[in-house]
C-alpha cells in the first residue's frame, strides 16, 4: 500500500507522526490504554486522555486529578477538556498552563450523549456561535504557548449543520487543528460517517490542519480518508477497541518499515496475550487487582470478535476478578484460530439515535448571546 503523502501533522510545537491520533473515549483511553496503544507505535502519534470536565478539574476532584496524570514516557502529553462556560473553561486552561499538567488541549464539542446535549453541552454547544466562541478566545487567550484543538461534529442533525461556521470561528481565535466527526449528533454512532463533510472543512479553512473521524476500522481505511478529503491526519476511535494493534498497522501503513508486534490478523493467542497485558496494565494503574480486572471487562467483547470463543465463556470472561482467573480462563480458548472473517468492522456504540436532547428554545436562535447555566458543568469526568 503506497503512504498518503502527507508523512506528518503539526500540532503547534509538536510534530505527530505518523498523523494518527487517538481519540478521547471516556472509560477507555485511560492511561493503561493509552500505553498500550504507545507500546504497539512505538511511541508514535498522539494519544489524547479521556474527556476532562473543566469544573472537576478546577475543583481538583480526586478522580479527576488521577484521569490528567501521565506517566513520563507520555510526550506529547494531551488533555481533553469539556466545559460550557468560558470563565471556569479559562480557569481549567490556566491551572493546567501554570501546573505544567499538559503539553496540549483538545476541547470537547463532539459528545452526542443526552446527558451532555441536554445541557447545551458537546455537540449540541457549538449551535450557539458567540457561545462557542467565547470559550475559544478565553482557552487560547490562557494557554499561552501550548497549543489548542477541537474536535466537533457536523451539526445537531441535517436542519442545524454547524460545521462550517465553527470551523471559521476557530480559525478566528487561534485555534490550532481541528477534528471533523463525520456525523451529526443525530446520527450519535449509527449510519456511515459523511468524509465529504471532512474534505469541505479542509477547503474551508486551509490555515489550520483539519482532522478526520469516523469509520476507520484499519490501517487501508486511514490512508483512503486522506487521500479521498485531503485532510492532514486521522483521528481512530470505536476502531482501537479491542484493537490496540491498529496503531502499529497505521505506523506501517504510513511509514513502511518493520512489522509492528501484532500484526493486523493476529491469531488468538497473539490477542489473549495482549487482553492480559491490557488487564494487568489496569491493575498496576489502579493499584487493585480485582479492580483492574473488573475494569477491563468492557473490553472481552472487542478483543474476542469473530473468534470461535463462544457466548459461555463471553460470559465467563466477562466476570472475572482476578488476573489469575484470567489466565485461566484464556488457556481454555483454542488459541491457535487464524483472524476469523467478520473480525473487522464496526464495534462500540453503532445505533443512531434521531432526536437529539437539547434545553429548550436551544434552536430558537443560534446568534443570542445566552450562555448555558452552571449546572451544565458536569461534575465528573471520564468515564
Amino acid at each position: 500500500m503506497t503512504p498518503t503523502p502527507h508523512a506528518q501533522l503539526e500540532i503547534g510545537p509538536h510534530t505527530v507522526q505518523p498523523p494518527v491520533v487517538l481519540a478521547p473515549m471516556a472509560g477507555i483511553t485511560n492511561a493503561p490504554f493509552r500505553t498500550l496503544c504507545r507500546e504497539f507505535s512505538g511511541g508514535r502519534g498522539l494519544f489524547v486522555s479521556e474527556m476532562i470536565t473543566t469544573r472537576a478539574l478546577v475543583e481538583r476532584d480526586a478522580k479527576t486529578m488521577r484521569l490528567i496524570h501521565f506517566d513520563g514516557t507520555e510526550k506529547p502529553r494531551s488533555i481533553q477538556l469539556y466545559g460550557v462556560d468560558p470563565v471556569t473553561v479559562g480557569k481549567a486552561v490556566r491551572m493546567i498552563v501554570d501546573e505544567d499538567l499538559a503539553d496540549h488541549i483538545d476541547l470537547n464539542f463532539g459528545c452526542p450523549v443526552p446527558k451532555v446535549t441536554r445541557k447545551g453541552g458537546g455537540s449540541a454547544l457549538p449551535y450557539k456561535r458567540h457561545l462557542l466562541r467565547s470559550i475559544l478566545r478565553e482557552a487560547v487567550a490562557a494557554a499561552g504557548p501550548l497549543p489548542v484543538t477541537m474536535k466537533m461534529r457536523k451539526g445537531i442533525d441535517d436542519d442545524h449543520i454547524t460545521y462550517l461556521d465553527a470551523g471559521r470561528i476557530a480559525v478566528e481565535e487561534g485555534v490550532t487543528a481541528i477534528a471533523l466527526h463525520g456525523r451529526t449528533a443525530a446520527q450519535h454512532y449509527g449510519g456511515t460517517a459523511d468524509w465529504e463533510a471532512i474534505a469541505r472543512l479542509k477547503e474551508a479553512v486551509p490555515e489550520i490542519p483539519v482532522l478526520g473521524n469516523g469509520d476507520i476500522w484499519c490501517a487501508d481505511d486511514a490512508v483512503r480518508m486522506m487521500r479521498e478529503t485531503g485532510c492532514d491526519g486521522v483521528v481512530v476511535g470505536r476502531g482501537c477497541l479491542g484493537r490496540p494493534w491498529l496503531f502499529g498497522d497505521l505506523v506501517a501503513a504510513f511509514e513502511p518499515g518493520p512489522e509492528p508486534p501484532v500484526s493486523a490478523r493476529p491469531t488468538l493467542k497473539e490477542v489473549a496475550a495482549v487482553m492480559r497485558r491490557h488487564a494487568e496494565l489496569l491493575a498496576e494503574w489502579l493499584a487493585d487487582e480485582e479492580r483492574g480486572v473488573i475494569d477491563f471487562r468492557k473490553h472481552v467483547a472487542w478483543y474476542t470478535k469473530g473468534f470461535s470463543v463462544g457466548s459461555e465463556m463471553r460470559k465467563r470472561l466477562a466476570v472475572t476478578s482476578s488476573l489469575a482467573e484470567l489466565d485461566a480462563l484464556l488457556a481454555e480458548l483454542d488459541l491457535d484460530q487464524e483472524w476469523p472473517p467478520g473480525a473487522d468492522g464496526p464495534r462500540g456504540r453503532t445505533s443512531g439515535r434521531n432526536r437529539v436532547v437539547l434545553p429548550d428554545g436551544w434552536l430558537d436562535d443560534p446568534y443570542d448571546r445566552a450562555g448555558v447555566g452552571a449546572d451544565a458543568e458536569l461534575d465528573t469526568s471520564g468515564g
